[in-house]
């Protein structure tokens, strides 16, 4: 897209020198009123400096410019439950295969990620967290080339195994609130954390969970409506890909489904890609949740691959037409990028393109506690858009912390 995305330059060790990027002539998405009205963006310092709408910012002498000519900006996606893609899976890949993983995800429009541990030993999550802190330490060094990695979704080992899903049995674990302190205290950022919560008979590993800061949300779980709607009240916030790996809603037991769909507060996340859950449940939820509807993936390492063997919370799976299937023929996450989650939500649901977004970007930060730092297009708020085509339909250029993404790393 010209020079204009030549927005950074590298000093001294490394250390990434921001420069300024003014954006005019935007057709700029306004996250509180779910609309897209005209207007300029000023990125310095790799946040947001100033937004204007329907009204010019004057030019700096110092800021590269580019004419939007009215195409449509978005704020990166965020995507709180992912596990993998490009051949990597976060438990197992190296430094090197998670920062290719990251170059793939900042190209598919995901600016912001939580990397997602599925069930493994105890001793294999920490150090798959070690390796993705220390990835995470070296992001300023990689600018347009690495998504950010906000923190760390822990949804293996805490499960019920009446709904382990490709999780292999004799990788989960009780929930025990010690280990789990364990594991949180090693995270850096954002801490989230799926559980069977009706396990937790005590109820010290959600409260633990909660004292040191984390989210949680009730997952892979077989508990009634009762045992769901006392895991909320005493802290749980969302519910891990509703519908699936949970009871099925039911006219003489609603279940955690139930529970999730009436209670306002409670972000219930969905993958929408028509295999996981049927476009007319896709389209009750929507109408039920409303801004609490959070789109994720829950991509395993084979999204953006061909065809074949792989492998997930130590399962092997087999992937054919785009479908992930355990060789029992349990669901085994999914190879969708979460910007055709968004065109889905608005086929499946019937929504607009401005709720469908709002979907994949405020909503899942809200989830997770990082509303603050990234999901909308705000003063202060970190420089993570999207500049889609004419045709509003597909991604034209990343910018993540204020630099472009190169397409060529």
């Amino acid at each position: 897209m010209g020079d204009f995305c030549r927005t950074r330059s590298v000093g001294r060790k490394g250390m990434v020198i921001h420069m300024s990027l003014l954006i005019t002539n935007a057709n700029i998405y306004r996250t509180a009123t779910r609309a897209f009205t005209p207007g300029d963006i000023l990125l310095e310092g790799g946040r947001i400096s100033a937004v204007t709408e329907n009204a010019p910012l004057a030019q700096t002498g110092g800021a590269s410019v580019y004419d939007a000519a009215g195409r449509r900006v978005i704020p990166g996606l965020v995507d709180v439950h992912t596990h993998g893609r490009a051949g990597g899976d976060f438990v197992s890949a190296d430094t090197d295969r998670l920062v290719a993983m990251s170059g793939s995800y900042l190209r598919s429009g995901v600016t912001t990620l939580l990397p997602t541990l599925a069930s493994a030993p105890l001793e294999e999550l920490h150090a798959a967290i070690r390796r993705i802190g220390a990835v995470a330490a070296t992001e300023g060094q990689h600018p347009g080339q690495m998504a950010h990695f906000a923190g760390i979704h822990l949804e293996g080992r805490y499960l019920n195994p009446a709904k382990r899903g490709a999780h292999a049995p004799e990788l989960l674990a009780p929930l025990c609130a010690e280990e789990l302190a364990g594991l949180l205290e090693e995270i850096p950022g954002a801490r989230h954390v799926t559980a069977a919560l009706e396990l937790d008979g005590d109820g010290s590993f959600l409260a633990r969970a909660l004292s040191l800061g984390a989210t949680v949300g009730l997952g892979h779980t077989a508990a009634t409506y009762a045992q769901a709607m006392d895991a909320l009240s005493r802290g749980a916030t969302a519910m891990t890909h509703l519908f699936n790996a949970m009871l099925p809603l039911h006219h003489r037991e609603g279940g955690a489904v139930c529970a999730g769909l009436l209670s306002p507060d409670v972000s219930c996340e969905l993958i929408c890609d028509g295999f996981h859950i049927a476009p007319e449940m896709v389209a009750l939820a929507t109408r039920l949740k409303g801004d609490r509807l959070v789109l994720i993936t829950d991509s395993m390492e084979a999204t953006g691959c061909a065809d074949g063997e792989y492998t997930i919370a130590g399962m092997p799976v087999t992937v054919k037409d785009g479908k992930a299937r355990t060789h029992d023929g349990a669901i085994a996450g999914s190879t969708l990028s979460l910007f055709d989650g968004v065109k889905n939500l608005c086929a499946f649901a019937g929504v607009s393109f401005e709720e469908a977004v709002y979907a994949a970007t405020m909503a899942p930060a809200r989830e997770v506690g990082l509303e603050g730092e990234v999901g909308s297009l705000e003063v202060g708020k970190r420089a993570d858009l999207l500049i889609l085509d004419e045709d509003g339909q597909a991604i034209e250029q990343v910018i993540c912390g204020g630099v472009c993404c190169d397409d060529e790393s």
